[in-house]
């Protein structure tokens, strides 16, 4: 099947590695080029240089007032268009209510909500009829996690703001969408598992409660990603896609 994205320019940010690394790779693999970011400008440089030439690193923090404007330009400037952008930024650190203090907060709601949102407005501002803005957000938005109360808190706020957008930018014939990862095998996701006092009792009792007894891989995450980004979902928007392996109850 032919995506459409020969020659489309994406930024995808938080892309050193994990999720959203894995979708700068499909979007490459399918003739795009692709801007990506991440905080440390060695990583981001590494990543650029494993992706191949059609990948530009630019070490920004999403949190950063300027980032989205600095992220367009280097599209521009490297492969003369813009056609979307992929919003993905590591999880908050992991936290019960009682343990979690405004200091905690803050910074959480700077990188993962004010800073999508002032990505996606950069974007917005942009993009014309074909554009698309993207977020990595969690099955948190439908359902909370124990244990992870940032993300319970501030990923369903973003999903509630992307779907404000759709509805806003739809008449400009631009798209937004969500991807929501489950237990996908991440650096993240590991990380998660091994603050408990057994981690590999604790991925078991996790896949037996997926209903295809398995955690997904990030590739498996990055192509559907990469579909929804792509003119190949034109009339898709303001949806919110899980890819989790049925782990969500509901419809």
């Amino acid at each position: 099947m032919d995506l459409g994205l020969k020659d489309r320019v994406y930024i995808v940010t938080g892309a050193t590695r994990g999720l959203g690394n894995a979708t700068a790779r499909e979007l490459l693999a399918d003739g795009a080029k692709v801007i990506v970011t991440g905080r440390d400008e060695r990583r981001v440089a590494e990543a650029a240089a494993e992706l191949g030439p059609d990948a530009v690193g630019v070490a920004v923090d999403n949190a950063d007032a300027d980032a989205a404007p600095r992220l367009i330009a280097a599209a521009r400037e490297h492969f003369g268009r813009f056609d979307g952008v992929l919003v993905s930024v590591g999880g908050p650190p992991a936290g019960f209510v009682a343990d979690l203090t405004d200091e905690q907060w803050r910074p959480a709601f700077e990188s993962v909500f004010l800073g999508a949102v002032r990505m996606a407005r950069g974007a917005a501002a942009e993009l014309r009829d074909g554009g698309v803005i993207g977020f990595v957000l969690s099955g948190s938005v439908h359902e909370p996690i124990a244990g992870l109360t940032l993300s319970n808190g501030l990923r369903p706020g973003l999903a509630g703001f992307a779907k404000s957008l759709a509805d806003e930018l739809g008449p400009r014939g631009i798209r937004v969408v969500g991807v929501l990862p489950a237990r996908i095998d991440t650096d993240r996701v590991r990380e998660l598992d091994g603050m408990s006092a057994d981690p590999a009792a604790t991925r078991i009792a996790n896949e037996s409660r997926i209903p295809l007894r398995r955690y997904g891989t990030p590739d498996e995450f990055g192509r559907v990603a990469a579909f929804l980004l792509s003119p190949a979902a034109s009339y898709l928007t303001g949806i919110m896609v899980p890819v989790d392996g049925g782990v969500r109850h509901g419809f």
